[in-house]
């Protein structure tokens, strides 16, 4: 009978370090609680080596010991599986190609409203070149003061918006700056009135008005709360719909990972037909949320997605600006069009 429990035993933990390495073979990559779980890959291999070093210390006792190397067998295999998706994603580029006359560089920083300074985010787009720039909880009046600095330190951005209420909450708006080379842009209408837009904070999408630039999408998803969890859903589903066709370059806070999209992707793409350019370049594994823990220990919610049009060819998390008030890392990735 004991022999029997073990075996038991053995099977559902197999069964429970599937579902957390490939959740979505299960389709529980959106279901609570895993979603929120899942979304910190690396702690989930640190527990696994963790339940390994265990499971091998309690196996010096013999009544337990063929169930207690099963485990160590299994946890070691889980930590092998996590550890090569996390490689395989990239732990890190801290560099960007040099930027030619085709490139397009792109900067997404949930700001967290007040807490960075327009000073801060002019002088970070600036140094790194960045042609747009998308701000998740960013008011139109510091999306316009960061235009100003922006230009006042020679290169200057047109500012668009699109929030919800007017209680002026930073986190009922986003504002995205675009550079006049790419051509005028306007945020279209169901973005402004919030006809079609994600659940509860506002993303923009901006068209072009003139010249050949790409359809922008500022992004914000809710975060998966459990009691938000329907909106969040739809959210994901609302972005990948904007990247279903055409010439688009997507950055924001998706508050998602890439295993959280693994269903909602078409055509060889991770969201839609984008393809996430952090996960392409090395850094798909850099954690953007929160910056008071390590970099890998954290979440890589903030994206930068482009159709087919678009090959990245570079991206960095910037990690040294930690302290600069938000709890999100600023991630920018070059972009070269395709062909």
């Amino acid at each position: 009978m004991r022999r029997l429990w073990g075996i038991l035993l053995t099977v559902l933990c197999a069964i429970g370090a599937a579902i957390l390495t490939w959740p979505d073979f299960f389709r529980l990559e959106q279901a609570f609680p895993l979603a929120q779980i899942i979304s910190f890959r690396l702690l989930v291999l640190a527990g696994f080596a963790v339940l390994m070093v265990v499971a091998l210390l309690m196996a010096a006792a013999r009544p337990v010991r063929r169930f207690f190397l099963g485990l160590a067998v299994l946890s070691l295999a889980a930590v092998v599986a996590n550890g090569a998706i996390v490689v395989q994603r990239g732990t890190g580029a801290d560099a960007l190609p040099e930027k030619t006359e085709s490139s397009v560089r792109v900067m997404t920083w949930n700001t967290a409203g007040d807490a960075t300074s327009a000073a801060t985010i002019a002088q970070t787009a600036v140094a790194l070149g960045a042609d747009i720039v998308t701000l998740p909880e960013t008011t139109i009046e510091t999306g316009a003061e960061v235009a100003v600095a922006m230009r006042d330190l020679g290169q200057p951005m047109w500012a668009h918006h699109t929030e919800y209420g007017t209680d002026g909450w930073a986190a009922d708006s986003t504002t995205i700056l675009i550079s006049p080379e790419l051509g005028t842009y306007s945020v279209i209408a169901s973005s402004q009135d919030g006809s079609s837009n994600t659940s509860t904070v506002p993303s923009a999408v901006a068209m072009p008005t003139s010249g050949e630039g790409p359809i922008v999408v500022a992004a914000h998803a809710v975060a998966p709360r459990q009691s938000a969890m329907g909106d969040w859903r739809h959210d994901l589903q609302w972005l990948a719909d904007q990247c279903s066709a055409g010439n688009v370059i997507m950055a924001g806070d998706f508050n998602a990972t890439l295993d959280h999209m693994r269903r909602l992707g078409t055509d060889g793409g991770d969201l839609g037909i984008c393809r996430d350019a952090a996960a392409t370049t090395g850094n798909g594994s850099v954690g953007t949320w929160p910056t008071d823990i390590p970099a890998l220990a954290g979440a890589p919610i903030d994206h930068v997605l482009a159709s087919p049009e678009w090959t990245a060819t570079g991206s960095v998390v910037l990690r040294a600006l930690d302290d600069a008030g938000g709890d999100h890392r600023p991630l920018v990735v070059q972009l070269e069009r395709t062909g």
